[in-house]
C-alpha cells in the first residue's frame, strides 16, 4: 500500500473563488475598450486561457489579442479582485484537509504569476503547497493549435512539484467546475470531482466526473475515499 500522503488538486476560479463578474464583466469591458463587441455567454471564458477563448469565441484579430488581454488583466488586478470572494463553505474543507495531513495544490489555467498573487491576497497560501498555472494568457496550449486548454500539463506540473508523479489514483483527486478539469485529471489517470456551484454549462459535469458536489459541504463526504489515512504513514 502506498505510503504517500493524499493529494487534492483544486481549480481556482469557479471552484475556490467566486469571480462575481470579475472575469466575465472584465472581458466585456476590455473588448469594448478595444473597439470590439462582447459575445453572448461570457461564462465560457471562465476556465480556459483568455487568449485562446478570444480566438475561439470572438472576432478579435490575432494581432490585437495581446492588447485585449493586457486591458483585461490590468482591470482584473485592480477592480476585478475587489468583486472576487472565496465561495462560502470552501474554507472549512481546505482547513479540514490541511489538518488531516492532505497535501493540496492549485491547478489553474490562470497565468501562474497572477494565480499566485490571487491565492496570497485571499490568505489561501497557508493551505496550498504549490500553485501551478499557465505560462501566460496568450500562447496556444502545448496540446496544439485549436486546443482550448492545457490542463493536463498544468496538473502534471502540480503533481511533479508535490513529488506525486505518477499519482496514486486511490489517493489523488482533482476538484473543478469545468470539463477541462475532468479531462486534465483523466490524462493522469485520476478522478475529478465536479463543483456544481461554478461555471459549468448545462450537462457539462454529467460525464467525466467521478461525482458532482452540489455545494462545498458535499466535498467532505466525497473526498473521504481519497484522503482517509490508510495503512502506515511515513
Amino acid at each position: 500500500m502506498s505510503s504517500r500522503q493524499p493529494v487534492v488538486l483544486w481549480d481556482l476560479d469557479g471552484t475556490v473563488l467566486d469571480p462575481a463578474g470579475a472575469i466575465t464583466e472584465g472581458i466585456a469591458e476590455a473588448l469594448w475598450a478595444c473597439g470590439f463587441e462582447a459575445p453572448e455567454n461570457l461564462d465560457r471564458f471562465v476556465g480556459p486561457p483568455i487568449g485562446e477563448s478570444l480566438r475561439r469565441f470572438t472576432d478579435v484579430p490575432e494581432e490585437q489579442i495581446r492588447q485585449v488581454v493586457s486591458v483585461y488583466r490590468a482591470g482584473y488586478l485592480t477592480e476585478g479582485l475587489e468583486r472576487t470572494r472565496v465561495y462560502p463553505g470552501v474554507l472549512p474543507v481546505l482547513r479540514r484537509m490541511r489538518d488531516r495531513g492532505v497535501r493540496q495544490a492549485v491547478a489553474t489555467q490562470k497565468p501562474e504569476h497572477v494565480a499566485t498573487q490571487v491565492v496570497a491576497r485571499f490568505g489561501l497560501d497557508e493551505f496550498f503547497d504549490t500553485v501551478s498555472g499557465a505560462a501566460d494568457d496568450l500562447a496556444p496550449p502545448a496540446a496544439g493549435p485549436g486546443q482550448l486548454h492545457d490542463k493536463p500539463a498544468i496538473i502534471g506540473e502540480a503533481l511533479r512539484r508535490l513529488g506525486a508523479l505518477p499519482p496514486d489514483p486511490a489517493r489523488t483527486v482533482m476538484i473543478g467546475d469545468r470539463s477541462y478539469d475532468a479531462e486534465g485529471a483523466a490524462a493522469h489517470g485520476i478522478d475529478c470531482l465536479g463543483a456544481a456551484w461554478g461555471f459549468a454549462q448545462p450537462g457539462e459535469l454529467d460525464t467525466g466526473c467521478a461525482a458532482v458536489a452540489r455545494e462545498p459541504g458535499d466535498l467532505a463526504h466525497l473526498l473521504q475515499p481519497y484522503t482517509e489515512q490508510r495503512g502506515a504513514r511515513t
